[in-house]
């Protein structure tokens, strides 16, 4: 089962290398990964998209407390919650394509972020499943590359705050 883990650490040289040791030490992989400062200048937030089963989440969850930078961490699996990723995506256009292209860029509601007579570059944030569908909408077109980040999360509401370490 695929699950979204919040981790608030101590904003410290190291610690995500510590973070994702202690993932690579028991041989899970991390599908993701997004890192970005928190409200509190000296506290960052790391989420992850990890698989596992309950128990493997649980050992997982008390090792990471075991590390001496981690202040939080929180399974989003168990609470509601809002979930986004991001992507670029280049892609080939000509005369004949382009009404077509902007169709799917307005459907999806995306944005145009880089243009040129050739090559369109196109963002487009949303549930993974719209990224998906997206990238599959344009592949006909030649998508050059593309980049996407990983998932960021946040608790759907205030009413669950008090919860977000319990489930796990």
């Amino acid at each position: 089962m695929k699950h979204i883990l919040s981790v608030l650490v101590e904003n410290e040289p190291g610690v995500l290398t510590r973070v994702t040791g202690l993932f690579a030490r028991r041989g899970f992989n991390i599908e993701s990964l997004s890192v970005s400062p928190s409200l509190d200048e000296n506290i960052s937030q790391i989420t992850m998209v990890v698989y596992g089963d309950k128990r493997t989440i649980e050992q997982i969850v008390k090792q990471l407390y075991k590390l001496l930078n981690v202040r939080k961490v929180q399974n989003f699996n168990y609470i509601s919650n809002i979930t986004r990723e991001l992507m670029l995506i280049k892609l080939k256009m000509s005369i004949k394509t382009r009404a077509e292209i902007l169709d799917i860029i307005k459907i999806f509601n995306a944005n145009i972020v880089d243009f040129s007579q050739n090559i369109i570059t196109i963002e487009v944030t949303g549930e993974t499943e719209k990224l998906i569908s997206i990238e599959s909408e344009l592949k006909k077109f030649g998508i050059i590359e593309y980049a996407k980040t990983g998932k960021i999360a946040l608790v759907r509401n205030l009413d669950n705050i008090k919860d977000r370490t319990i489930g796990i």
